[in-house]
């Protein structure tokens, strides 16, 4: 982790993992694949409700907890040695 990804890792830190996970997890990740997956490749079997349940809540929060366990790691790391 370069300096200028600290500082941002930082400050995105300070806003709270929920925003986070909300942001970055439903809105960026989820949203965009429950609307690949329900309307250009629909699974035969789901419906929008499941389709929603699976791949924008689910999914989405489930990217959104990954990806801030993996930059507080990478932070944490880096602190460490300062």
């Amino acid at each position: 982790m370069q300096n200028r990804e600290f500082d941002r890792w930082a400050r995105v830190r300070g806003q709270g993992m929920l925003r986070y996970v909300v942001l970055r997890g439903l809105l960026c990740y989820g949203l965009p694949a429950f609307l690949l997956m329900t309307y250009v490749i629909p699974h035969p079997r789901l419906t929008t409700l499941e389709s929603v349940i699976l791949w924008w809540l689910l999914a989405g929060a489930g990217y959104g907890v990954a990806m801030w366990t993996v930059q507080e790691r990478r932070f944490r790391k880096v602190a460490g040695r300062s």
